[in-house]
C-alpha cells in the first residue's frame, strides 16, 4: 500500500506534461470542453474499475504471494483469450492453444503444490496442540 502512496503522484506529475502533446486541450473532446454527463459518468466508472483493480491486487499479494499475483494474471490473460473465442469467434492459432493448455496446467500444478504445503504445514500444529490438551 505504501509503493503506491509514494508511486502514484510522481506518476501523476511525470504524466502532467506529456498531456498536452497527446491530448487535445481545447475543442471537440478537449480535456475544457464541456463533457456530456454520459462521457462523465464512463470516466468516473472508468476510475473506479482501476481502483477496484489495485485494490484487488493489494488483497492478493497482501493475503497470498507475488508469486500468486502472477499466476492470477496469467490465468486472466487465458480467460481473455477463451472468451474472445467463445463470445467473438476471435480464431486462435495452434500456438494460443497450446499456450493456454500450458499454462492452466501450470496453474494447476501450481495451486496442488500451494494446498499440499499449506496441509503440511497445518498438520503438525494441529498434532501439537491436540498432544498438549492430553
Amino acid at each position: 500500500m505504501q509503493l503506491l502512496f509514494y508511486q502514484a503522484p510522481l506518476s501523476a506529475l511525470t504524466l502532467l506534461p506529456i498531456i498536452p502533446i497527446f491530448e487535445p486541450l481545447v475543442g471537440n473532446g478537449g480535456l475544457f470542453h464541456v463533457w456530456s454527463l454520459n462521457a462523465l459518468v464512463l470516466v468516473l466508472l472508468s476510475g473506479c474499475i482501476a481502483f477496484m483493480v489495485n485494490l484487488s491486487i493489494f488483497w492478493i499479494i497482501g493475503n497470498t504471494s507475488p508469486v500468486t499475483y502472477n499466476m492470477v494474471g496469467h490465468l486472466k490473460f487465458c480467460l481473455t483469450l477463451t472468451g474472445g473465442f467463445l463470445l467473438f469467434h476471435d480464431p486462435l492459432k495452434l500456438n494460443q492453444v497450446l499456450g493456454i493448455i500450458l499454462t492452466l496446467s501450470g496453474i494447476i500444478a501450481y495451486t496442488h503444490y500451494k494446498i499440499q504445503e499449506q496441509k503440511a504445514n497445518k498438520l503438525p500444529i494441529a498434532e501439537s496442540s491436540d498432544s498438549q490438551k492430553l
